[in-house]
C-alpha cells in the first residue's frame, strides 16, 4: 500500500521511539505475561488474529485502552499487517503512561511468515 509522504515520515518517528520485536520473539514474550495488542480494526481482526490477542482498533485506541489494559506496567505487543500502526500505537500507549508498550515488526504478515 502507497502512503502519504506525512503519513510515514510520522510512522517512521514512531518507529524511532519504540522497541520493535520480532515475530520469532511473541510465543516467549507471551509466555513471559506480554499482552497481544491487534490494533487494527474489527473487521481485520475477525478475518485473521493472533490467537489470544485483544482487539482494540487503532481509531479507538486512546479512548479504550484503560479499560482493556489498566495495567501501566504491562508489556504491551501492538500489531497491525505491517509496522506502521503498530509502532504509531506503540509509541501513544509509552506517551499515555504504558512503560512497555511496543509493536511487532512486521505485524501480522511477519508473524504468520514463520509458521
Amino acid at each position: 500500500m502507497a502512503y502519504t509522504e506525512k503519513f510515514q515520515a510520522l510512522a517512521d518517528e514512531a518507529q524511532s521511539r519504540v522497541s520493535g520485536v520480532s515475530a520469532h520473539e511473541v510465543e516467549g514474550l507471551v509466555n513471559e505475561g506480554a499482552l497481544l495488542l491487534d490494533i487494527r480494526d474489527s473487521e481485520e481482526h475477525q478475518a485473521d488474529h493472533i490467537t489470544g490477542s485483544i482487539n482494540v482498533s487503532r481509531g479507538k485506541l486512546e479512548m479504550n485502552i484503560e479499560a482493556a489494559v489498566p495495567d501501566l506496567n504491562a508489556t504491551i505487543l501492538c500489531y497491525c499487517n505491517a509496522n506502521n500502526r503498530g509502532a504509531l500505537s506503540a509509541d501513544t500507549l509509552r506517551a499515555m503512561g504504558y512503560k512497555n508498550a511496543r509493536y511487532i515488526a512486521g505485524g501480522l504478515r511477519a508473524y504468520r511468515a514463520m509458521e
